[in-house]
């Protein structure tokens, strides 16, 4: 589905400008709002891009799963995220143990970076060695849950099912607070997984009223989440360095919920092209590799090049070098690790959709 190869990679571009125009301060050595203060109430969105992948991930693992069993699951999701992933923590503990680099580093030791390989570290209490790494912990939950799902097997009355009783959780456990309760249930991000989910039966099997409540209860519990998340990073930077109002935030979750219900509805529709493809592959590299590449890049440009400059210089930088990554090393490695798998025709979407269930 060429369409989500698009959505992702624009999900991914609005994480790097929220954390290039307006969170990395420490980067800069300067607040970025206020280098960009045009760019800066639009960039400062981006914060809720991982929150359009976490609708991605709920359609297109969904997807994935239908019909399959849990082994083939875990290993189409061990070879998916942990090549690229390791790849980048390589490059962090590079960056941070080899070169003067102070900005974001995690200041971890060599047994937590081993740690962080499991990508378990939260599991433990441990620093992540990136701090975008906290979506991965999101979507490692996710996989536990559904999980059990497909071990009970996949139908559209069992999804329909599995959905209401953890949209039923998620409410139960913003009542109760619960600590321990909200590490399984993820109150905040469960319902865009939640939406993702009853958008690809929509999509499958076309439109019924119990999956459009299901999308619905995901957005009005969306909003809520949202605009949570965007006031804690306001009462942490303070409004000048993340001028983002609430109408703003209710627009975007807005936009993220009309333009995958139109995926779903097969109203937004591209022609698959190596273009697309390419986007699509680059997403995920882009998400782990953009903060090294501006801790390492930006501070050397800075001074030399205005600011709009070294910004744009580091994007561009950013897309290339995760090209690469995807091409020539990711994809070699996943071929690697990958099971061969039959080559008739109905495995044919499988190839989409093992690139598109990641930031």
């Amino acid at each position: 589905m060429a369409e989500l190869d698009l959505l992702r990679f624009l999900a991914a571009l609005a994480v790097v400008a929220f954390h290039y125009l307006v969170a990395y301060a420490s980067v800069w050595g300067d607040r970025p709002a206020e280098l960009f203060p045009a760019l800066a109430p639009v960039a400062g969105l981006g914060i809720l891009g991982v929150e359009l992948f976490f609708i991605i991930s709920g359609f297109v693992i969904l997807m994935s799963v239908w019909g399959r069993g849990l082994g083939a699951f875990a290993r189409s999701r061990l070879v998916r995220l942990y090549p690229a992933y390791w790849l980048s923590l390589a490059a962090i503990a590079a960056l941070y143990g080899l070169t003067g680099a102070k900005a974001l580093d995690p200041k971890l030791s060599p047994g937590e970076y081993l740690v962080n390989a499991t990508m378990l570290q939260r599991l433990f209490k441990l620093t992540d060695a990136s701090g975008v790494y906290w979506s991965l912990w999101a979507e490692l939950r996710f996989y536990l849950l559904i999980s059990i799902l497909v071990i009970v097997g996949v139908t559209y009355g069992r999804v329909l099912i599995f959905s209401g009783v953890w949209l039923a959780a998620v409410i139960g456990a913003r009542i109760i607070e619960n600590g321990t309760l909200d590490e399984f249930v993820m109150p905040d991000y469960a319902p865009y997984f939640i939406a993702g989910m009853a958008l690809y039966l929509i999509h499958k099997h076309g439109s019924s009223w119990l999956p459009w409540l299901y999308v619905a209860a995901g957005y009005g519990l969306s909003i809520g989440s949202a605009l949570d998340r965007v006031q804690r990073r306001i009462d942490l930077a303070g409004f000048k360095n993340m001028p983002v109002t609430g109408v703003s935030v209710v627009i975007t979750v807005t936009l993220i919920y009309l333009a995958t219900s139109l995926v779903a509805l097969g109203l937004l529709r591209l022609k698959p092209s190596r273009t697309l493809t390419a986007l699509g592959g680059t997403t995920y590299p882009l998400y782990l590799f953009h903060s090294v590449i501006a801790v390492a890049l930006i501070p050397l440009l800075t001074g030399d090049l205005p600011p709009w400059a070294v910004a744009l210089a580091t994007t561009l930088t950013a897309i290339v070098v995760s090209y690469l990554v995807y091409s020539f090393a990711e994809r070699p490695i996943q071929r690697l690790l990958k099971p061969r798998r039959s080559t008739q025709t109905p495995s044919a979407p499988g190839v989409q959709v093992e690139k598109a269930s990641v930031p």
